[in-house]
């Protein structure tokens, strides 16, 4: 398969450099397996887990609504629900499942982008993964991940900074 073979890929290829990030749109790698969770994409990329962005979709109640949450997490540690309610004046947070992640992303777990999703997220950005010159994300599917910035991912999703792991960081 190359880049942009798959259609989910296409679209994130497609975000990237409308986004003025052509750097990451061709710098988007095809690895030889899937890599579904932080720390299998940091071995086989050979980085550290914290420079891996986790895209974490969850599912928060909003003025009484269900809204997609995207949280790009760094791999070093995990999201804390609480925290992430507290930040997006949410009364609850769970973990959504696969069909609402897939409506709200166009994207499977696993291989969820900060980009290239039907509509805009409501995005919160790990201000741990400011530490790491490169970071890396899905970028698309399950075996695509594409490098870029801490400041290139708050721009890119127009997302908040934020302590996502709260008191766990």
């Amino acid at each position: 398969m190359s880049s942009l073979d798959h259609p989910a890929v296409a679209k994130v290829a497609a975000a990237l450099a409308e986004a003025g990030q052509h750097d990451a749109a061709q710098g988007i790698r095809i690895l030889p397996a899937e890599v579904r969770t932080a720390a299998q994409a940091a071995e086989a990329l050979g980085v550290g887990v914290g420079a891996i962005a986790n895209s974490l979709v969850f599912r928060a109640v909003v003025d009484g609504k269900d809204v997609p949450l995207l949280s790009l997490t760094s791999g070093a540690h995990r999201a804390n629900t609480a925290t992430l309610a507290a930040l997006a004046g949410a009364t609850a947070v769970e973990k959504a499942d696969l069909a609402f992640v897939k409506e709200h992303t166009g994207q499977v777990i696993g291989g969820v982008a900060p980009v290239g999703h039907p509509g805009k997220l409501l995005t919160l950005v790990d201000t741990a993964l400011e530490r790491y010159d490169v970071v890396w994300a899905a970028a698309g599917h399950a075996k695509s991940v594409f490098p870029t910035t801490y400041a290139g991912l708050l721009a890119l999703t127009g997302g908040r900074a934020a302590d996502v792991a709260g008191a766990e960081a």
